[in-house]
């Protein structure tokens, strides 16, 4: 058994899963009947995040220690968001929260995952880091650095 490419494979054992994240035509439309099935919270606030193009907004469980459903709206025709919601929309990205983020995407480098987005502040994260990655088997995955 191999112990993995640097900072070890997956999200590291210290990683939490912070959120899961669903394309959407229209927050508005789709948060308060999200919130009824999955049985969370919605305070109704959406940021605008110019860098990736979108709107969103997060739904919270019923435990502090649940992730957080992000609900994703893509900000125009140019959005990345915009070429999800035109195949349907529906399941997008897992966010992991990492100490670590370079050396994260590093070890994901070295499985062969491909960085698609550098590390950049993010309007909702209070200008914390985050940077995406697309596994080889087409997992889009999200880090944000603590």
């Amino acid at each position: 058994m191999s112990s993995g490419p640097p900072g070890g494979a997956g999200p590291p054992s210290n990683a939490r899963l912070h959120h899961i994240g669903f394309v959407v035509p229209s927050i508005r439309n789709s948060g308060q009947s999200f919130a009824e099935s999955l049985g969370s919270t919605w305070d109704g606030s959406i940021v605008r995040d110019p860098l990736p193009m979108v709107r969103g907004t997060f739904l919270r469980g019923r435990s502090p220690a649940d992730p957080l459903i992000e609900l994703v709206e893509p900000d125009g025709p140019l959005s990345p968001a915009a070429g999800c919601l035109r195949r349907g929309g529906g399941l997008h990205h897992l966010c992991y929260e990492v100490e670590d983020l370079d050396l994260r995407l590093r070890a994901y480098e070295a499985m062969l995952a491909k960085v698609v987005r550098l590390p950049a502040p993010a309007v909702a994260f209070g200008g914390r880091r985050i940077a995406w990655v697309v596994t080889k088997d087409k997992l889009l995955l999200e880090f944000l650095e603590r």
